[in-house]
């Protein structure tokens, strides 16, 4: 692991009270610069790592381990894109050049990491609800001087899951809770929706970004502020605004005391401030406005959504290093879906496209561009996403609606109850199905083949191939088609020339791809090209594998998995998922159910949380790449003509 070099604050700090102890208020202007240059320093040569969003909170991060007594006061990052700053000065320092590399540090905060880490993050919005169950928790040991602090953004404030938080948070009225708001009107891609029109109101209105005669007059009157409300006003000098102005303030109706907006890159401002709202008691917000890449020329010049996990850069000149293969590289699964519904939406006026926040990341871009008026980006909100694309298909409509299988969890009961009890024709594209590399255990799309077979009316499916992706949105579109999930991974496909005329696929089919008499390989989606490579290795020494792509896990194949039990004795699957009522499962189901007997071997993702690394060392790990395949059919077949000499 290569050392980087710290500035000279940032090399005295190794946890947070080093630098409380070390520096003063006039300092840490200089920290801040520190530990900005060490981020991009250390992010600009590993690549691989999130860097906009900590650069945008690098002095509110500094700000908040100055005044705040962490570990003991309580520090929640929603999300923990932004967290890098934090986990630098948190003991992590030497070993951040490790970040989202197999078994290094994880690229979210995570409990088992630090004591600092106070919540595991990777989900938005859950910051409010857990800084609030600590400080109920808190008051009720009698630890009422601890603080409890929520950073989130405006686009995880969009989620119902923080609003949830504040309504409940602003009945504790007695909570020790500080939420801050990091409003740089982004969370991947630009924000969207009204409260992001609110908070530029707030941001650019001048009633709001002064403290009239009124307010000051009116303060003395505020019973929520007692008798010294004047002088809580001006000890936080201009931050208070809210309710006490003429125009109504939402965090104020749900019993937040609101302060602000404050300039987010103010180190020392900030500092102060956060020091005098350590005084007042009861849940309050802290609206700090910041720009997304800040500090940094070419991202804050740039474009944020490419800023936000930009790879590897030169950092003097900005530019970012791009890996140009020598020869045509297959495309992005979700590139391949972005320019298919477009195709598939010019010839089918009925289709429309949803995503929660993320039109860049499922290539949603693409039909946004070319069909504004029948595309629509959300927000962060996965439950709204698929109720709403419920209420569309009962007006006829076809709504695609593309979630990151690891987001779609969030929405289980709309799909249940919204979606497939009314049996309505919602097109599930769960982006990143499987095992996704560096994001760890919190992004991971190990479960959607298991909770989605598991519903009444739903069709679930994964392609192997590009072709097959294609074909299976062909097919969703269809009339009557009813609820119907198709699944795939993140990451590139196998076909260079992927535009292949579309075609239907009868439901429930899957076919055999290759032939073979001693044993079968049956697969889901895109592992059905592990099992392609396996078989070639196996070729080599002699045995002859047959391998049998479902495409689809429910309406499960009941034709080919006949024909599979009637001939072998020994089938693996395999599947990008996981393996507790997964793919594997419902196989087995089938031969019990039809008194089969077989050895059947699964592979997939076992019963545990699987954390970081690259696709294919996960997928090694958890013994499902090629070398795992062919390895298992060598056993399983050596335990046959064992078995054969035997009972000769």
């Amino acid at each position: 692991m290569k050392k980087f070099q710290t500035g000279p604050f940032l090399s005295q700090i190794d946890i947070p009270a080093d630098m409380r102890e070390k520096f003063t208020y006039e300092d840490l202007p200089g920290v801040a610069d520190d530990v900005r240059q060490y981020i991009v320093d250390v992010i600009s040569e590993i690549g691989n790592s999130h860097f906009g969003a900590s650069l945008g909170v690098v002095e509110l991060t500094v700000a908040l381990h100055y005044v705040f007594d962490t570990p003991y006061d309580q520090l929640v990052w929603d999300v923990g894109h932004q967290a890098y700053g934090h986990k630098i000065l948190t003991g992590r320092k030497e070993v951040f050049p490790t970040n989202r590399t197999k078994g290094g540090i994880s690229g979210f905060p995570k409990r088992s990491e630090s004591e600092y880490d106070t919540f595991g993050v990777g989900h938005s919005s859950t910051s409010i609800s857990a800084a609030l169950g600590m400080a109920v928790a808190n008051r009720y040991k009698g630890e009422k001087e601890r603080q409890h602090i929520a950073v989130i953004g405006d686009g995880a404030m969009t989620a119902g899951l923080a609003f949830e938080g504040m309504n409940h948070a602003g009945f504790e009225k007695d909570a020790n809770l500080l939420v801050i708001l990091n409003d740089n009107c982004m969370s991947i891609d630009p924000n969207v929706g009204a409260l992001k029109e609110y908070l530029t109101d707030i941001t650019t209105s001048h009633t709001y970004n002064k403290v009239k005669d009124e307010v000051w007059n009116l303060l003395g009157k505020i019973s929520r502020f007692g008798p010294d409300a004047q002088s809580v006003a001006s000890k936080i000098s201009h931050a208070l605004k809210g309710s006490l102005l003429k125009q109504s303030n939402l965090f104020e109706s749900l019993n937040f005391r609101y302060f602000g907006p404050v300039d987010g890159h103010d180190v020392v401002g900030l500092a102060k401030v956060l020091e005098d709202l350590k005084d007042i008691p009861g849940p309050k917000i802290l609206h700090c406005i910041t720009r997304k890449g800040a500090g940094y020329k070419f991202s804050e010049e740039g474009n944020p959504t490419q800023w936000h996990a930009p790879g590897v850069f030169n950092k003097e000149t900005g530019e970012i290093v791009k890996v140009i293969p020598k020869s045509p590289q297959p495309p992005k699964y979700q590139d391949v879906f972005g320019h298919t519904i477009v195709e598939l939406a010019e010839k089918n006026e009925k289709i429309m496209g949803i995503t929660p926040a993320m039109p860049t990341g499922c290539s949603m871009n693409i039909m946004m561009e070319a069909m504004p008026d029948r595309t629509f980006d959300v927000g962060i909100a996965e439950q709204h996403a698929v109720t709403f694309s419920a209420g569309l298909a009962t007006q006829g409509m076809v709504p695609f609606c593309n979630i990151y299988s690891s987001f779609m969890q969030r929405a289980f009961d709309q799909v249940l109850h919204d979606v497939a009890l009314q049996n309505l024709n919602v097109v599930f594209c769960l982006d990143r199905g499987g095992l996704v590399g560096a994001d760890g255990a919190t992004h991971h799309g190990a479960y959607d083949l298991a909770y989605m077979r598991m519903i009444p009316n739903m069709i679930v499916s994964s392609p192997m191939n590009e072709e097959e992706l294609r074909n299976l949105m062909y097919t969703a579109q269809q009339e009557n088609m009813g609820p119907f999930t198709i699944r795939y991974p993140r990451g590139n496909g196998v076909m260079t020339e992927w535009k292949t005329p579309l075609k239907a696929i009868k439901v429930g089919t899957g076919r055999k791809v290759s032939h073979g008499e001693d044993i079968a390989i049956l697969t889901v989606g895109h592992p059905g090209n592990f099992a392609q490579e396996a078989i070639q290795t196996l070729q080599e020494k002699g045995i002859s594998a047959a391998h049998y792509d479902m495409r689809f896990v429910k309406p499960i194949d009941e034709t080919l998995l006949h024909e599979v039990f009637s001939k072998f004795s020994k089938v693996i699957t395999v599947e990008d998922g996981c393996l507790m009522g997964g793919f594997g499962s419902a196989v087995l189901e089938f031969m019990a159910d039809q008194n089969y007997q077989a050895q059947v071997v699964r592979l997939g993702i076992p019963d545990e949380y699987i954390h970081h690394g690259t696709q294919k060392e996960l997928w090694a790990d958890c013994g499902y790449d090629s070398a795992a395949i062919a390895a298992t059919a060598e056993q399983l077949v050596a335990k046959v003509k064992a078995e054969k000499t035997v009972a000769s």
